[in-house]
């Protein structure tokens, strides 16, 4: 019988599984494989920040011993991107170039598809950041969705967001599903528009969901 989850600030120890699970659901809950060869490259450009840089804004949910997901926040999500783009995108695209994964056709078509959607539907969204400062990423494995543990991850974090001072948070989505999870939680959408990078794997545009909420 599996044990009762544990939701608990982030440690070191934790980091390689978090890592991970960010590769394992980075498509909407299903592996970054289908889409990009280059685990090492995909898991830093998903969490090296949050695990190295704000650790402190980061929980894990643990069940017998075993980490089974994770919330990955920001208090600031301008003072984050400052960061990533000041000390960890060189290093990265360095390690990428090092790697030869922009050799690989699976990268090439998906690095193709992303400058095609730029050219579309451009990358420019609202700018949610005053009212809602914060940000975070979830993800739960497979096999432990549908027990409430994203909701109890969601809660502590929300909890240690007050006691911090932050007086909003907001995400992106592209999962119908997810979006239903958000507002369920007490979320609400600040805006709704479509990406077309994943076509050539799922045949179709996703949506592209913005929630936010006051504390």
């Amino acid at each position: 019988m599996p044990g009762e989850v544990e939701i608990r600030k982030f440690q070191a120890k934790d980091r390689a599984a978090v890592r991970q699970i960010a590769y394992a659901t980075a498509l909407m809950g299903e592996s970054a494989g289908l889409f990009f060869q280059g685990q090492e490259v995909i898991s830093d450009a998903l969490s090296l920040y949050f695990t190295d840089y704000e650790p402190g804004s980061c929980f894990v949910a643990q069940i017998n011993d075993q980490i089974v997901g994770y919330l990955i926040g920001a208090k600031n999500k301008i003072v984050a991107e400052a960061v990533f783009n000041r000390q960890i995108a060189l290093p990265l695209l360095l390690k990428a170039l090092k790697s030869g994964i922009f050799l690989k056709i699976k990268n090439l078509i998906f690095i193709f598809s992303c400058l095609k959607d730029l050219l579309i539907n451009g990358i420019r969204t609202p700018d949610f950041n005053r009212a809602y400062p914060a940000t975070f990423h979830l993800n739960i494995k497979d096999d432990f969705r549908g027990q409430e543990i994203g909701a109890k991850l969601i809660s502590a974090y929300l909890n240690y967001l007050k006691t911090e001072g932050v007086f909003g948070v907001h995400l992106a989505t592209m999962s119908d599903q997810a979006a239903n999870f958000f507002f369920s939680q007490g979320f609400g959408q600040l805006y709704k528009g479509k990406r077309s990078y994943f076509r050539h794997i799922l045949h179709r545009d996703v949506p592209l969901y913005i929630f936010g909420k006051l504390l």
